[in-house]
C-alpha cells in the first residue's frame, strides 16, 4: 500500500514533489528553535504563492494553523514526515553477513526493542539471495534503492574495520540517519547522523581484566 493510499488523501505530482522541500525548510527552522511559522513567510522563503502553500500543507496536515501565529513547525514536520514515510523508526538493514552478522540476523531481541532488521547486504556474491532464517541477503548495489523505497533510516555495520568507513559512507548516502557499529573503528559521519559503537573486543577485555582482579583477590 503506498503512502497516498495510507493517508487517505491523493496529492498531485507537483505537490508531492514539493513536500521534501517543505520538510527540509521546516527542519532548518526547528534547528534554530522557531516554533511557529505563517504561510506568507513560508511562501516568501520558498518562492511559492501563499495560496499554494496553504493548499499543500492542508493536504497533509489536519491542523490549519493558528490565527496570527501560523503553523506549528514540529507538527508540520511530523505530518509531512509521516506522509513521506520519513518517520520509519523501526526497520533496519544490516551490512556484513559474516558470522556476527548472521548471528544478529537470527537474534530475536531487536524486535522486542522495537527494531526490525528487514534485510542484510554483503559484497560476497556467493551470499546473494541466500537466507538466514526469514531474512534475505542482497548484493551491496541494492542497498541504496531498498533504503530509499522502504524509507529505512537505521543501519547496522558488522563488516571488518577496514571496510567500515566505506560502508558507513554508502549508508549515509542511502538515507541512513542512525548507525549501530560493531566494527572496532571510529566512523566519520555528518552532524545529523547518530552512531552507536558496540566494541565487543573492548568489552571482553574489560570483563577479562575485572575477572583477573577478582581472582587475584582470592
Amino acid at each position: 500500500m503506498d503512502d497516498q493510499m495510507k493517508s487517505g488523501r491523493a496529492l498531485s505530482v507537483q505537490t508531492f514533489k514539493r513536500l521534501p522541500d517543505y520538510f527540509n525548510y521546516l527542519r532548518e527552522l526547528q534547528r534554530v528553535k522557531i516554533k511557529y511559522i505563517g504561510a506568507p513567510a513560508i511562501a516568501k522563503s520558498m518562492g511559492l504563492g501563499e495560496v499554494q502553500v496553504r493548499k499543500d500543507l492542508a493536504s497533509v496536515s489536519p491542523n490549519p494553523g493558528k490565527p496570527r501565529v501560523g503553523f506549528e513547525v514540529e507538527e508540520l514536520i511530523k505530518s509531512i514526515g509521516n506522509y513521506l514515510g520519513y518517520n520509519n523508526t523501526q526497520d533496519a538493514v544490516l551490512v556484513g553477513a559474516g558470522n556476527l552478522g548472521k548471528a544478529l540476523l537470527g537474534y530475536p531481541g531487536f524486535e522486542g526493542q522495537g527494531v526490525r532488521i528487514v534485510a542484510a547486504f554483503d559484497k560476497d556474491e556467493n551470499l546473494a539471495e541466500t537466507m538466514v532464517g526469514s531474512k534475505k541477503i542482497f548484493p551491496m548495489e541494492k542497498l541504496s534503492s531498498m533504503c530509499s523505497r522502504m524509507h529505512i533510516h537505521i543501519g547496522i555495520i558488522t563488516v571488518p574495520a577496514p571496510q567500515a568507513q566505506e560502508v558507513c559512507k554508502l549508508m549515509v548516502e542511502s538515507g541512513i540517519l542512525a548507525i549501530l557499529n560493531f566494527a572496532p573503528v571510529h566512523l566519520e559521519v555528518p552532524n545529523d547522523v547518530l552512531v552507536q559503537n558496540e566494541n565487543m573486543a573492548l568489552q571482553l577485555a574489560i570483563l577479562s581484566r575485572h575477572l583477573a582482579e577478582k581472582m587475584g583477590q582470592r
